[in-house]
């Protein structure tokens, strides 16, 4: 359909509306945060390792006893536990996405109405000011200065003016003006949908974590297929019975087999979700909880951040003592037009009455950019309001009016000019002529709780960045009022370099920045990137977007423009500054947890591997059946590790988890494995010993082993860790006590002096482990 001047603004009718929703002409699209049903279960039941084990599963219902299937149940139970868990987490997303929603504001019938994005249909006449995200293709039927940022769709950083007649495409934003549209494509059939899916998600947040884990379970991968296929022929080679060598190479690849890792990783992110959702926090994309721990610097707008957003008029200071106009009523004048109205002339307009008869001829509309707003009236000239530094750019440092600003900026006051002209606007261009007459000063209140805040970030060795459009004296007089120590000198935007380096080195020496545009934001965010930083922007306004955008996460405030919010990974619902430490905490607590139960894993690999190729390597029987294993696993590994996965943690952040896991996992991993062998050796020597007994010391040996390695991972001991370790000496304690559970598990105690030559070697293996972990530690305490 064709753009018509004389379109209905009064919208469509009731029928009209029917209509078009029976035709499916609505913007309903499939677009959700979080993964459906049927890809959560499916993620869940088909992967790599539930496939060998699976397939284990069957050969060992057909070759062997039902008994070494005990795994199929932990096989079952995991892949339970992550799809209910994710289930949950996807439960606590959409309904806080669902509190978040952006609106539309549609007239229909000649009224206003504010709907879900969803709701709206074809030909809808929608209203935008700045801000808002645009959720539809359209046309523009009205426009008071409206300027729309399509840098996310186009990578073009100039926003672009928009008359009537213009199109304009979802996914962009309104940065300056306000003004209406006609939708003239939505729902699958917009031309912008899928980008702007992809600016809402604008790249998928990368994690370390997953990424280690990734590459391990590769590695690993790529070591079952050989391990097996040599150690099914070594089997086979020392067994009479087809059933116990396919039993005992099955057991050999379960051991390899880090099969709970993958599971608690996300179900541990899921937990987190769930976590921050009661405290109002939206996580929109899981791996972002794990980014919270790895952000080492936090850049913070200053308004509607350490302050509370909400501006009040303090006064008008006049300059010009020959005025012909009052510049109060020049003030009102510019505040009172509701289409360009923005926080500050808003808290402008509340103070300060509308003159009567002044008429506009021609007006610019603020933007971040311009930092600055104008107008013509018939018969009272031009007036412009905007950032003092600005429109006195030409003026020397030792201008007075300069000076004033100066020194109220200092005190904290956000400071504007009020300046007046007898030329008329041309396009977004400065009037020559302009003359100072007034400062109107602003005042901002300081969060309660920014003092405490900023505090945490300081203690836990997040570097602050204050990144304002305001004057830098005033960002770091509010800065230094909430709390932030060590500010320096505040840095003046105006004067940033453009090249990255250059602009790296400043931002590393910085603290407070000022009169800092979206776009320098945005370069400030890639500079400290290119550095090698994990940075977090937070933000609530239009001047927010790209720089949350571009971070390695985005916070936006609930409060926040609809703009902020859709780029961002994280949204505070409640708006509280004082939300942050909780939330990187719970990020930190994650990860941290992670690496302690990636470890226990990890070592179980290490040694089963070991294991399992000396095994095939001189043909014996292996030293454990996989009824064996599962309980070595339950005991040692799957259950503590579950329990330690969700437990408090407050260990900071350190870049290198995969080294420090496998530098830990090897070294320890070969001594079990070792302790293992040399106890089966000398059972199996001694004369009388079976088998049965052979395993059965090999399995209590690798169980207390185990058990001590699981106390080097839980310490420092708490009560509830050490609760934990002992439940799991009870557990065995149990299981070697009961006759039937003896019997399930072929368990069968050998005769004394095997026991002794048993004990001997766990003796050592653990002195040995003892002396490795603490030299290591020692070492990298050092390094440190």
């Amino acid at each position: 359909m064709e753009y018509k001047n004389n379109y209905n603004l009064d919208g469509l009718t009731d029928a009209e509306v029917k209509d078009r929703v029976e035709r499916g002409e609505t913007n309903k699209v499939k677009e959700t945060t979080s993964r459906t049903y049927a890809e959560i279960i499916s993620s869940n039941i088909f992967t790599l390792f539930n496939a060998i084990l699976g397939t284990l599963l069957v050969i060992i219902l057909l070759f062997g006893s039902i008994r070494d299937a005990l795994f199929g149940l932990v096989l079952i139970g995991n892949t339970l536990i992550g799809i209910v868990q994710e289930v949950r987490a996807k439960r606590t997303l959409d309904r806080l996405t669902l509190l978040s929603a952006p609106k539309a504001r549609v007239i229909r019938g000649g009224e206003r109405y504010e709907i879900t994005v969803s709701a709206v249909v074809l030909d809808d006449v929608l209203e935008l000011s700045p801000g808002d995200q645009i959720v539809v293709d359209g046309v523009v039927l009205t426009s008071q200065g409206l300027e729309v940022d399509e840098s996310l769709l186009t990578g073009e950083s100039v926003p672009v003016t928009k008359s009537p007649g213009d199109t304009v495409l979802s996914g962009s934003f309104v940065v300056a003006g306000s003004g209406a549209i006609r939708a003239t494509k939505v729902g699958a059939n917009a031309y912008a949908r899928k980008l702007a899916a992809e600016a809402r998600h604008f790249s998928p947040v990368r994690s370390e974590l997953q990424d280690s884990i990734n590459t391990i379970l590769r590695s690993i991968t790529w070591i079952i297929i050989p391990t097996a296929l040599l150690l099914l022929t070594s089997q086979l080679r020392s067994h009479i019975l087809l059933r116990d060598a396919v039993t005992g190479s099955a057991a050999g690849i379960i051991g390899m087999i880090p099969q709970g890792l993958v599971l608690l990783t996300s179900a541990a992110f899921a937990v987190s979700v769930i976590s921050l959702g009661r405290r109002n926090v939206l996580v929109q994309q899981l791996p972002a909880v794990e980014v919270l721990a790895r952000v080492d610097i936090l850049c913070l707008d200053k308004t509607g951040t350490i302050t509370e957003g909400i501006l009040s008029f303090n006064r008008i200071e006049a300059l010009d003592s020959e005025k012909e106009d009052d510049p109060a009523r020049a003030l009102g004048a510019l505040a009172a037009e509701p289409a360009y109205r923005n926080p500050t002339l808003g808290a402008i307009a509340a103070a300060v009455p509308a003159p009567q008869g002044w008429r506009v001829t021609n007006s610019i509309p603020f933007s971040p950019a311009r930092k600055w707003s104008a107008a013509g009236f018939s018969g009272h000239g031009t007036w412009v309001l905007g950032a003092p530094e600005v429109l006195l750019d030409k003026a020397t440092p030792d201008n007075p009016v300069l000076k004033r600003v100066t020194y109220l900026a200092e005190s904290g006051s956000r400071v504007l000019l009020l300046s007046r002209s007898d030329t008329g606007l041309t396009e977004e261009n400065l009037p020559g002529d302009l003359k100072p007459v007034a400062l109107v000063i602003l005042e901002e209140k300081v969060r309660p709780d920014a003092a405490t805040t900023l505090r945490y970030f300081g203690d836990q060795g997040v570097a602050i960045k204050i990144i304002s459009g305001d004057n830098p004296n005033t960002v770091a007089t509010v800065s230094e009022r909430a709390g932030l120590k060590n500010i320096g000198n505040p840095v003046d935007g105006r004067h940033l370099p453009e090249n990255q380096n250059d602009l790296a080195k400043i931002m590393d020496e910085g603290t407070v920045f000022g009169r800092v545009t979206p776009h320098q934001k945005q370069m400030m965010i890639k500079a400290l990137q290119a550095k090698g930083h994990v940075v977090a922007m937070t933000g609530d306004g239009v001047n927010d977007v790209l720089a949350l955008k571009d971070a390695d996460l985005g916070i936006a405030m609930g409060s926040g423009a609809p703009a902020t919010k859709s780029v961002a990974e994280i949204v505070l619902l409640n708006g509280e500054f004082a939300t942050l430490p909780g939330v990187v905490a719970e990020g930190r607590r994650v990860i941290a947890n992670i690496e302690r139960v990636a470890n226990l894993f990890i070592t179980k690999t290490a040694w089963a591997t070991l294991i399992t190729i000396t095994i095939a390597l001189v043909n014996w029987p292996f030293p454990f059946l996989p009824r064996q294993l599962t309980l070595i696993d339950a005991l040692t590994i799957g259950t503590p590790a579950f329990f330690l996965s969700f437990a408090p943690n407050k260990k900071r952040y350190r870049p290198g988890f995969i080294k420090r896991v496998l530098r830990f996992a090897i070294p320890i991993g070969f001594l079990a494995a070792l302790a293992s062998l040399v106890s089966y050796i000398l059972a199996r020597a001694h004369p009388g010993v079976t088998v049965v007994q052979a395993r059965t010391i090999t399995t209590l040996v690798l169980i207390a082993v185990g058990i001590w390695i699981l106390t080097i991972i839980v310490r420092p001991f708490t009560f509830w860790r050490a609760s934990l370790i002992a439940a799991m000496a009870g557990t065995l304690t149990i299981t070697l006590a009961a006759p039937a559970i003896r019997w399930f598990l072929a368990l069968e105690l050998p005769v004394m002096p095997v026991l002794y030559q048993a004990t001997a070697v766990t003796g050592f293996a653990i002195i040995a482990i003892e002396t490795i972990w603490r030299l290591a530690r020692r070492q990298t305490s050092h390094k440190t």
